[in-house]
């Protein structure tokens, strides 16, 4: 999963970042613990105990670091953003991908734009129906890094019907208008530039991409801190998408251990419920996603359902 990326949208090089500064991430290693922070989050920060340094980087766009933390397993940080771990990032990369595979009636083409560990790409994979996987990731060093630190989510770039497409995903969803059944977006947190991300001309363009009967799913950021964010975001594409939900995931290393999902569809009704369901084989595979899941996660807490 990469909550943090990087993509050249609307003119602006958005930046992965969560401040306007850099982080060198082996900077927020103090007496042998990482500490996250960041001004999405204010007053709170999520500290993991460091085992051993992996990796640490630059590509030409942000600074990586893995390490190997004592109870969370491997950790990628981007930015100085926990990014994934290997003991939780299955929560989010199986919602990521089944809930809106599971809500279209024959998904064949699926656009991911991010996700360069390629964990939701692993999830995809699961489909045998799927034909075509594209993902498209402005940050090649992303993928380098996972296919050589983290095999647990990379395994997905092995599928034949995986093809990686080193651009900005804005560029490449205009050139591929109404081609895709199902398009998953790993956007960054709207911070600066970042914020043309989530707003109405990026789903825009997502919505010219996807066939009629398709469906976008993205990063729908913490219903805890960004409603705010959230709110005005689904009323401003409303007008435009048939429907638009926002589901809830939880993830212990996330900010207040949620994040959400927010699902649109083009020409057809809700998400709410799944189309299709997992063969027995797969539901023994899968850790958090369920049919039953799929429809509580559409179930919201009052405070977020009164804004």
């Amino acid at each position: 999963m990469i909550r943090k990326a990087l993509y050249l949208v609307a003119g602006f090089l958005v930046s992965s970042s969560s401040s306007e500064v850099v982080q060198n991430g082996l900077n927020l290693i103090l007496d042998g613990w990482f500490h996250e922070r960041g001004v999405m989050w204010p007053g709170q920060a999520m500290s993991l105990k460091v085992k051993e340094v992996v990796y640490h980087g630059r590509s030409e766009f942000q600074d990586i670091l893995i390490f190997d933390s004592t109870d969370y397993g491997r950790v990628l940080v981007l930015d100085g953003v926990i990014n994934l771990t290997e003991r939780d990032e299955f929560t989010y990369q199986e919602m990521m991908a089944h809930v809106p595979l599971f809500s279209h009636p024959n998904p064949e083409n699926v656009l991911i734009i991010g996700g360069g560990d390629g964990g939701v790409i692993r999830e995809v994979a699961k489909h045998p129906d799927v034909k075509q996987i594209i993902l498209c990731d402005i940050d090649e060093g992303v993928i380098d890094a996972a296919k050589k630190y983290l095999p647990f989510t990379a395994q997905g770039f092995a599928d034949p019907r995986v093809e990686v497409k080193i651009m900005d995903g804005a560029v490449f969803m205009e050139q591929n208008q109404q081609s895709f059944d199902v398009i998953i977006t790993d956007s960054s947190d709207p911070v600066g530039p970042a914020s043309v991300l989530f707003e109405t001309p990026f789903y825009d363009a997502m919505y010219k991409s996807l066939r009629h009967g398709g469906l976008i799913c993205t990063q729908g950021e913490c219903q805890f801190l960004h409603l705010d964010i959230i709110k005005p975001l689904i009323n401003s594409i409303s007008n435009k998408y048939s429907s638009v939900e926002y589901a809830t995931v939880s993830i212990p290393t996330y900010p207040c251990g949620q994040i959400g999902l927010i699902l649109a569809t083009k020409g057809r009704g809700a998400c709410k419920s799944p189309l299709r369901f997992p063969t027995d084989e797969l539901q023994h595979k899968l850790k958090y996603y369920t049919p039953e899941i799929h429809e509580a996660s559409f179930v919201l807490p009052a405070f977020t359902r009164r804004q």
